[in-house]
């Protein structure tokens, strides 16, 4: 019997600790839902630009190499010693001058032997025409005359013109570069002598897709950058587009002349082109870090008012289009004189209270910092 008593004894006071336990955690879970029920609604702070309608300059964006007006690497048909070099380096040039020849003795030699053998073939060459029209001489003797005056004359062209292959001319006007060879050099065929290069108009070479050849036309502006002038721009136009369209990669050749009256651009040069489009009006433009990029799409956060006048955001999803540094086209999805959020998107959802703050650390610098 006793037992039984200490075991009801024992179980009481065991539902005692229990019911002490939970009662306390009751209380506490109920005070904590009555605080959070009574807090205040939290907002976040954004900064945020009002989207404004702006004049757009769409462009094609492409990259291409300068190519000169005419570019020759001048080379030898023959070989041979120099026996005379009339350029320096970096000097221009004139079509048709002189830059070096070749030793040509033997064949200027042979060139006042024909010569000299010349008249006396054309003398017999006539008086035996004369003859043989009054029949005092055959038909043979005639023909034999008339070869070998006709053969000497050929051999002394044939000279002359060798002798002209041994005297290197520049095939245009223009600059050349730095000379290869020296005075006195024995020279084989295909030497490279010195590049000359037409400097006067560069032309700038470069690939758009095929779904952009609606939008170029011959004659059209390119504005043109290089790496070795980062603060000029340099104005191009259209000059050919290619008939045909890479069918492997989809892409178009297209070919824009740079005037290079400064002579600041070089062949060779790595380039981007922009070609230029009609300006579209009215249009909406915003910072790129506006924009949140997802799988699911493009957003922005928008501000509104609700019914009691407090600042929230919604969620609007956007079609973006061209870029231009840190600023983007925005073709969908927010219209002019919405407020966009620019900073504080990690913490937002639709409908959530927004603060707006002043902060201009992401605003791009004048000058970038030394480090």
């Amino acid at each position: 019997m006793k037992k039984w008593v200490a075991w009801i004894v024992m179980l009481i006071i065991v539902a005692v600790l229990f019911g002490t336990l939970f009662t306390s955690k009751y209380f506490e879970i109920k005070g904590k839902m009555a605080y959070f029920a009574n807090m205040p609604e939290p907002d976040y702070p954004v900064t945020v630009v009002e989207a404004k309608p702006t004049n757009w300059v769409p462009a094609i964006e492409a990259i291409g190499f300068i190519e000169p007006n005419q570019g020759v690497t001048v080379t030898t048909e023959v070989a041979g010693v120099i026996k005379s070099l009339e350029f320096d380096s970096g000097m221009s040039v004139k079509k048709g001058q002189r830059l070096l020849a070749l030793d040509s003795d033997v064949e200027e030699a042979n060139l006042k032997s024909s010569q000299a053998r010349l008249p006396a073939a054309k003398a017999k060459f006539i008086r035996y025409q004369d003859l043989y029209k009054k029949g005092s001489i055959s038909k043979e003797a005639f023909d034999g005359a008339q070869a070998d005056y006709f053969s000497l004359s050929a051999d002394i062209e044939s000279l002359k013109a060798t002798i002209d292959r041994r005297i290197i001319k520049a095939p245009f006007a223009g600059d050349v570069g730095l000379r290869n060879v020296f005075l006195g050099e024995y020279i084989q065929p295909g030497t490279d002598i010195v590049r000359l290069e037409d400097t006067s108009l560069m032309k700038l070479r470069f690939t758009i897709p095929q779904t952009d050849l609606s939008d170029i036309h011959i004659g059209q502006e390119v504005d043109i950058a290089v790496d070795a002038y980062p603060d000029a721009k340099f104005q191009g136009k259209i000059s050919a587009i290619e008939p045909a369209v890479n069918y492997q990669s989809g892409l178009v050749q297209v070919q824009a002349d740079i005037p290079n009256n400064a002579g600041r651009l070089r062949s060779g040069m790595f380039a981007r082109a922009n070609i230029i489009l009609p300006t579209l009006e009215n249009q909406v433009v915003l910072p790129q870090f506006a924009i949140t990029y997802t799988l699911y799409g493009d957003n922005v956060y928008v501000l509104y008012e609700d019914d009691e006048g407090v600042t929230r955001v919604r969620q609007s999803v956007v079609k973006t289009g061209e870029r231009k540094r840190d600023i983007i086209h925005v073709l969908d999805g927010v219209k002019p004189g919405d407020r966009v959020v620019t900073t504080g998107q990690v913490r937002l959802s639709n409908d959530v209270k927004v603060r707006i703050v002043e902060n201009d650390a992401l605003k791009t610098p004048a000058e970038t910092p030394m480090l």
